[in-house]
C-alpha cells in the first residue's frame, strides 16, 4: 500500500512539490533548500507567472491556512484575491474581550 501524498511549497521559489506526508519530517526546496511549508492534499498551486495570486497564498500559508481534504468534498472557500484573503482572515480571527 502505497503512502498518500500530500503538498509541500516553497513560496520564495513559487513552487509546490507532491510528497508522501511525516509530520515529523522538516522538508527542504530542492531548488533552494529552504524548508518548505505543508499546504495540504487539496492543494492546487497557482501558476509561477501570476504573481498576485503567490502573494495572496503567502498571505494564507503563513497565517496557518491549510489546503486539506474533508469528509464535505474540499477544502472549502479560499479567497483568491489579497484584499479578499485580508478581509476573510480578519473574519476568521476570534475576538477576545477581557
Amino acid at each position: 500500500m502505497g503512502h498518500c501524498k500530500t503538498s509541500y511549497v516553497c513560496l520564495p521559489c513559487r513552487a509546490s512539490y507532491k510528497q508522501p506526508y511525516d509530520s515529523w519530517r522538516e522538508r527542504r526546496c530542492p531548488r533552494c533548500a529552504r524548508v518548505m511549508i505543508h499546504a495540504g492534499s487539496a492543494f492546487a498551486p497557482p501558476p509561477r507567472r501570476d504573481k498576485a495570486a503567490w502573494r495572496t497564498l503567502t498571505l494564507l500559508l503563513n497565517a496557518g491556512v491549510g489546503f486539506h481534504k474533508t469528509c464535505c468534498g474540499g477544502p472549502g472557500y479560499r479567497p483568491r484575491e489579497l484584499r479578499e484573503a485580508r478581509a476573510w482572515l480578519a473574519r476568521r480571527r476570534p475576538t477576545h474581550s477581557l
